[in-house]
């Protein structure tokens, strides 16, 4: 298949093996100018000497951008407010980063003056599809060239040949090859690959990162407490935080309780099933303190058609359909929902249990004295029976049908007794 005409490409870089096979592939193949980008989402690589590494591959430059605030505060809060799960236990963490950094990608993109974007992405993967979604929903003039699509390089031996081969360095840690293959930001670390692709048989402890397992997390539990105003957290036992570094607090107190640990078999947007274990202790604090806030401050038929949407969401956000319509319809509908969900949760972990302790909020819907066994005012016990005869009566009109229908004569209805 003929080349692209590209003139200039952005290429998606982080500086690891692929990308640093990509750059001196892409001048081979397209012989066009590379321009890196990397953009800082907290997955805490070492960015030092980068910018080097680039060019020595044939970069003409590197760009790196810190979006660790942004990708808190408009994407992951986005995604907490939502109530998103992918297949009842993935937190998205992955998924959410993506979009931002295709924005970003474009947007160097078009102030390079560039006509071509690059990522690293394999062609077996759900990123390929996130990535290119959001290239063409931003824009669509752009080329994309995906090379694990194009090229013959299937191992990390070849990689590592076409290196020697161009007399170029290797990367750090290039010739050690890793047991798994991970993704890292703010939110959460996914872990694949290797052992893990038997699914019959339990992770071993090496392959966490960021939480320590249960049994070794203290034998003491400890309480924190989180406030949110519209469904936002913004402080952590009182004091204020900003949104990338109130996660990055909770995920450390989340990893040092053991907390935020999944492992789960999913299904891929590209029709296969994988496994992987993911850690996201400060997500998981988050979502459970924020689904608790709900429960006092939503009203049971929102709540409960805010589960059915949020289902949706989630898949949204895993099929890399961040900038669509619908995508920011559901956005307002959260958003209005979230009006309300203003107050306190306190939690205690312990040894992977979050445990709920306290919620308060000062749009609570629940009243102690409404509730109570005994009398309220507002509750008077004989009107139940009003209710319940008329909450039943489908079910009353079914069974005199059926009774009807059957060998069995149906009572008078002047029999049928009301109460």
């Amino acid at each position: 298949m003929a080349k692209q005409q590209v003139k200039k490409a952005v290429l998606a870089y982080s500086g690891g093996l692929d990308t640093s096979v990509i750059v001196p592939w892409l001048r081979e193949n397209y012989n066009c100018e590379v321009v890196c980008f990397c953009a800082d989402v907290g997955q805490g690589e070492e960015l030092d000497g980068l910018e080097a590494r680039a060019k020595q591959s044939g970069a003409s430059k590197l760009i790196v951008q810190d979006l660790k605030e942004e990708l808190a505060g408009e994407y992951i809060f986005a995604l907490l407010r939502s109530g998103a799960v992918y297949e009842r236990k993935y937190l998205l963490g992955t998924s959410i980063a993506r979009p931002l950094i295709a924005k970003h990608q474009v947007m160097v993109a078009e102030a390079e003056g560039a006509d071509a974007v690059a990522h690293g992405c394999t062609g077996k993967g759900n990123d390929q599809v996130r990535f290119e979604l959001a290239f063409t929903a931003l824009d669509p003039r752009l080329k994309v060239i995906a090379p694990w699509r194009e090229w013959d390089i299937r191992s990390r031996e070849d990689a590592l040949k076409y290196l020697k081969d161009h007399n170029l360095p290797y990367p750090p840690g290039a010739t050690n090859p890793k047991l798994y293959s991970r993704d890292r930001n703010l939110w959460h670390i996914s872990h694949e690959g290797g052992p893990l692709e038997d699914a019959s048989k339990p992770p071993s402890e090496d392959v966490y990162v960021l939480s320590v397992s249960p049994e070794n997390a203290p034998d003491t539990p400890e309480e924190v407490a989180i406030t949110f105003e519209s469904g936002n957290p913004v402080a952590l036992n009182g004091k204020p935080y900003s949104p990338a570094a109130l996660i990055a607090v909770l995920n450390e107190l989340g990893g040092k309780h053991g907390i935020g640990r999944v492992d789960l078999v999913e299904n891929r947007l590209v029709g296969m099933k994988s496994r992987g274990i993911y850690e996201t202790p400060g997500g998981t604090i988050l979502m459970t303190a924020h689904q608790e806030l709900e429960s006092i401050t939503l009203d049971r038929d929102t709540l409960h058609y805010k589960d059915t949407v949020a289902q949706r969401y989630a898949e949204l956000v895993y099929f890399g359909q961040w900038f669509s319509p619908l995508r920011e319809s559901l956005d307002a509908f959260f958003s209005e929902t979230q009006k309300v969900v203003s107050g306190t949760v306190i939690l205690k972990l312990y040894k992977g249990n979050l445990i709920i302790t306290g919620r308060t909020s000062p749009y609570s819907l629940y009243r102690e004295e409404f509730a109570t066994f005994g009398h309220s005012a507002v509750y008077d016990h004989t009107d139940a029976a009003g209710f319940i005869r008329l909450f039943a009566l489908p079910s009353k009109v079914r069974a005199m049908m059926e009774a009807q229908a059957s060998d069995v004569p149906p009572l008078p209805l002047d029999e049928i007794q009301r109460d």
